[in-house]
């Protein structure tokens, strides 16, 4: 007698349900397989992808109800008919909405940006602010949907983090595949924002991981592809920028000419660098000087930037548009010069007011204009062997975004497939790697290293000067009751003369002390308040110190080549 079919069915949804019960636990408990984490790589390609979407979409929505233009990608045109008053006070509203919000949902009122996922993959595991993220991503889409002059790459790649970061958490990743699950996110999030998915997945290894590991470059890519076709979904497989005139070279005469684009881009993206690094030490001096609240300085960077946007409406957000023209040739010389000043400016003014954005696509706006102004005078020259000046245009752009984002490989891809236009690799790879080269020398390495740097985190220099401070002295030290602690009454001498290591150190701060006093073993100590003497926790010894440097940067090499 066959077996009555509705008990049949029912053991077979419990059998599965107790298998998909079973495989959430492992997953959970012991990480996901490469199956399996295939699949997952996916699913973050995919949320990443959509949130890079809505986020986008959030900036043109908001950039159509404040400023009335029906295709923002003429919004520097349709601007300069709107009223003055109008054009002035939408960024300082603007502003003052994003100073708020940065003011309650973050611990500094800082917005978080690439510079910070470069640190999570680093120092955290993988991992990013979630609070703080959310809240800085709100605040970018407002910025730039209000007037800001900068980028949402930068807004975008954290916001992916934050969904890498949840993932983990779930599925309580280690060190490597948290690692893993972030570049999948920021690889998807720059392959929605810019339909590069070539660029997307190697701006990830560059960047952000900033290594090439062979077991990361399947996920990887597979979560950029995703992300792309999301994009592809909503606006289809078209370029953000159109090239109207041929690129050839004229029988590569005009090499040399790009060599010194490149020297000349890597020296204005150094400039641009400083320049916002300037302008935010500006704002931190005045903002103590003065005493104005943290949530205030956003509208008062928004009315500067309205009040420049009632001459010069091309500094209003993104600044594709403009780019546009400078790749086109459809600028002259001094409206070239003008506006890659200006855009300079507006942009610093933005990042340094705390507004949000990122400075990807300020970089490569500034850099068509300079290339173009390059290539305008360059072709007046020597007529007779040049080629097109928007080829200059173009190759500017990848040279000075390659040299700001310290990424020379991820940056000429993205400049090839945002074009559209592969026939003048040549030319572009050559000012991108001497502009590269030429910056990273003038500044440490990249715009956002630099940032970390200024913060006191050490990250250009590679693991071996990072690592050591992950490492607190205190999981280090041997305790006074391990069995081969240091004597106690030399480490009350040492002491005495000052020399001991607070519990809450790094090895950062230890190794310089065992380097200065050739000792084998230094005091940890606990610091008591007001005048009483520091309480003895234990010694850390030398030896134990470099062991777990050394365990360190060994599983770092061994990520990095597996």
């Amino acid at each position: 007698m066959s077996a009555d079919p509705q008990s049949f069915l029912k053991t077979q949804f419990d059998g599965a349900a107790a298998a998909c019960r079973q495989g959430w636990q492992v997953l959970r408990e012991r990480g996901p397989s490469q199956v399996q984490f295939w699949f997952i790589a996916l699913a973050i390609g995919i949320a990443a992808g959509f949130a890079a979407l809505f986020f986008r979409k959030g900036i043109t929505w908001l950039q159509t109800t404040l400023y009335g233009v029906e295709d923002i990608r003429e919004l520097h045109s349709f601007a300069e008919g709107l009223p003055w008053w109008l054009i002035l006070i939408i960024p300082i509203c603007g502003g003052l909405v994003v100073g708020l919000i940065l003011h309650h949902f973050t611990p500094d009122g800082r917005v978080r940006s690439v510079a910070d996922v470069i640190e999570g993959a680093a120092l955290a595991e993988g991992r990013v602010e979630h609070r703080a993220g959310l809240a800085s991503a709100l605040a970018s889409m407002i910025t730039l949907g209000s007037g800001g002059s900068s980028g949402r790459e930068g807004p975008v790649v954290h916001l992916a983090a934050v969904i890498s970061s949840k993932v983990s958490a779930w599925i309580k990743a280690d060190g490597i595949t948290g690692r893993d699950l972030l570049g999948c996110a920021v690889a998807a999030a720059v392959s929605a924002s810019f339909n590069a998915p070539i660029a997307g997945a190697i701006f990830a290894l560059e960047v952000v991981l900033r290594h090439f590991a062979v077991h990361a470059f399947a996920p990887i890519v597979i979560a950029s592809v995703a992300g792309t076709v999301i994009n592809r979904l909503e606006f289809g497989d078209v370029t953000e920028f159109s090239l109207t005139q041929g690129g050839a070279l004229a029988f590569y005469v005009e090499l040399p000419a790009f060599l010194i684009l490149g020297l000349v881009s890597g020296l204005i993206a150094v400039a641009f660098m400083r320049a916002t690094f300037w302008a935010e030490d500006v704002g931190n001096l005045l903002q103590r000087l003065t005493g104005i609240p943290r949530w205030l300085r956003p509208a008062i960077a928004g009315a500067l930037l309205g009040g420049m946007a009632i001459y010069f409406p091309i500094i209003i957000g993104v600044g594709y548009e403009t780019t546009s023209d400078a790749l086109t040739g459809n600028l002259l010389l001094r409206e070239a010069i003008i506006f890659a000043i200006l855009k300079t400016a507006a942009a610093a003014i933005t990042i340094a007011g705390r507004m949000g954005g990122g400075v990807f696509s300020p970089s490569l706006m500034i850099g068509a204009l300079s290339g173009l102004a390059f290539g305008l005078i360059a072709t007046a020259i020597f007529p007779e062997v040049s080629g097109s000046e928007t080829l200059y245009a173009l190759a500017g752009m990848g040279a000075v975004a390659a040299a700001v984002l310290g990424a020379p490989i991820s940056t000429t891809l993205i400049v090839f497939e945002l074009t559209g236009d592969w026939q003048t690799g040549l030319a572009v790879m050559v000012a991108v790697s001497l502009s590269t080269a030429l910056a990273s020398r003038l500044v440490d390495r990249s715009f956002f290293l630099t940032q970390l740097e200024r913060r006191n985190i050490h990250l250009a220099a590679g693991p071996q000067a990072y690592l050591l401070a992950m490492f607190r002295v205190s999981n280090v030290m041997r305790p006074m009751h391990h069995e081969t602690a240091a004597p106690q009454e030399q480490l009350l001498t040492l002491i005495e003369q000052g020399i001991y290591l607070d519990t809450h150190a790094t090895l950062e701060r230890a190794l310089p002390v065992f380097e200065r006093t050739g000792l084998d073993y230094v005091p940890v100590v606990t610091l008591a308040p007001g005048d009483a003497p520091p309480a003895l926790e234990g010694a850390l010894f030398h030896v134990d110190a470099l062991k777990a440097y050394n365990r360190a940067l060994a599983a770092t090499a061994a990520e990095e080549h597996s």
